[in-house]
């Protein structure tokens, strides 16, 4: 008995020598100081002009993607030109002037005693007319005098800057997202990096440990196992985030450039605002309650212009210049010679009024058409209201959230990675197995994922609960 309590205290001691010289020998840290792990496969990448990457931060990357992405300035286009339609709209209300120039040349009887001089054709009556006049000219129609092409053509102006607002916001939101997934990728490129290495080194330690017959061959299979995997994810990682850098190259540049890096900013997220600002903001800037307001006043003018149908309409044309047999101020006229010189210059004025009298209900008809319209429009507003503060009640909620899930993966991070650095230490001291030090390494690795994944959620969260409230 005293015999094997010696060979055990014997025992006791090698081992604790042994783990003392392996502690030496292996830095106590969870980043090994080993050179960094280099991708299993080669990835094909653009090739980029041979000079420094340049840097984008996220309102750059807005700004680039607003002004190449072609959905986005389809609808600014429209915007433009309902701005000019309504300009067209408003000079269409306003008189026009305009300048005529004419000669008319009619084949005479020919010259000579007792043969007419007018013109062989009704319309003239010489032959030769000239013609040269100023148009002043007035339409006084009920679209006129009630303004109802111009109010019409204002109230689609702003329902097209409403959607192009709407369209501002949802290309934001997706270079938010496309943004920091690149960033997330980079750093789970780099936590994949670290925990190749993790496994890698934990191989190393039980390779060792094995040659010194402290621990059993499985335990160095199992290490094996693990650093296999890790490099597996880690190419995977690296695939990963070479195809985040070309989803949001596509939108960044007009031609495909993989030189480019982002700021990492991800630690730095903006703080959450009061639910009270959030519903002042969106009461004021929410663009998909402009949008169905607009709808509902461009209905209103649609039954306006109905009801207008039913007034008369007005015309005015003024004419004043010459249009005589010379082209002179004075000329004799060749059937009153005895009078002499008459005045060519003079005005002539032309009014019409236009009464529907009588169309089968046709005018009738529409007026009940646009009154319909007009129903279902404020029929959507309101729906669009209830939408929309339900919606901002959802996207707050799912931002909160977003913002304590980030600041409890952070803290799950960091204890993963304490964890790790003492599960190792303990397996080296043989009060774990290899089984609890790779269930730590993978442990880390999914708290870091996590982090990431928390942090990039928190972002696009205040991205879309942005297309309700406008920037903050």
């Amino acid at each position: 008995m005293h015999r094997s309590k010696k060979i055990l205290a014997g025992w006791i001691v090698g081992g604790v020598a042994a783990f003392a010289c392996a502690a030496a020998a292996q830095p106590q840290q969870a980043t090994p100081t080993a050179a960094a792990p280099q991708p299993s496969v080669q990835l094909e990448s653009p090739a980029g002009p041979a000079q420094p990457p340049a840097t984008v931060t996220l309102a750059d990357a807005v700004a680039r993607a607003q002004k190449i992405n072609a959905q986005y300035l389809s609808v600014v286009t429209d915007a433009r030109n309902a701005h000019e339609n309504t300009s067209q709209a408003r000079d269409a209300m306003l008189p026009s002037a305009s300048a005529t120039s004419q000669f008319l040349g009619t084949e005479g009887y020919g010259p000579g005693p007792g043969k007419p001089t007018i013109g062989r054709f009704v319309t003239n009556d010489g032959v030769h007319v000239y013609e040269d006049v100023g148009v002043f000219k007035q339409d006084l129609s009920p679209g006129t005098y009630l303004g109802t092409g111009y109010n019409s053509a204002k109230a689609a102006e702003a329902l097209a800057n409403a959607q192009a607002e709407i369209a501002r916001r949802g290309l934001a939101v997706t270079v938010t997202s496309a943004y920091y997934g690149f960033a997330a990728a980079q750093r789970n490129y780099g936590a994949s990096q670290q925990a190749l290495s993790e496994a890698q080194h934990f191989l190393n330690i039980t390779q060792d440990l094995e040659q010194k017959g402290l621990v059993a061959h499985a335990d160095v299979l199992k290490a094996q196992i693990q650093s296999e995997q890790q490099q597996q994810a880690f190419d995977q990682a690296n695939l990963a985030m070479e195809d985040a850098r070309l989803n949001l190259s596509v939108l960044l540049f007009p031609t495909l450039n993989e030189n480019f890096t982002v700021v990492d900013d991800l630690d730095a997220a903006p703080a959450l605002p009061a639910f009270s600002e959030m519903q002042d903001m969106a009461g004021k800037n929410n663009p998909d309650l402009r949008v169905a307001m607009e709808a509902l006043r461009e209905a209103n003018v649609a039954v306006t212009v109905a009801k207008g149908a039913f007034l008369p309409s007005f015309s005015v044309e003024a004419d004043y210049g010459i249009q005589a047999n010379s082209f002179a101020l004075r000329s004799v006229n060749v059937e009153f010679p005895e009078d002499g010189p008459l005045p060519n210059l003079g005005y002539f004025l032309t009014a019409t009024a236009t009464i529907p009298v009588w169309d089968w209900g046709a005018l009738r008809s529409k007026l009940h058409q646009s009154e319909n319209n007009q129903e279902q429009a404020r029929i959507e507003l309101s729906q669009t209201q209830r939408q929309e503060v339900a919606n901002l009640y959802a996207e707050y909620n799912d931002a909160t959230v977003s913002r304590n899930a980030m600041n409890t993966s952070r803290q799950a991070a960091s204890d993963a990675a304490e964890s790790l650095r003492l599960t190792e230490l303990r397996y080296q001291a043989g009060e774990s197995s290899a089984v609890d030090v790779v269930d730590a390494q993978n442990t880390l690795t999914q708290a870091r994922t996590a982090y990431d994944d928390a942090q990039v959620h928190y972002r696009v969260a205040l991205a879309t609960l942005q297309t309700l409230t406008g920037p903050f």
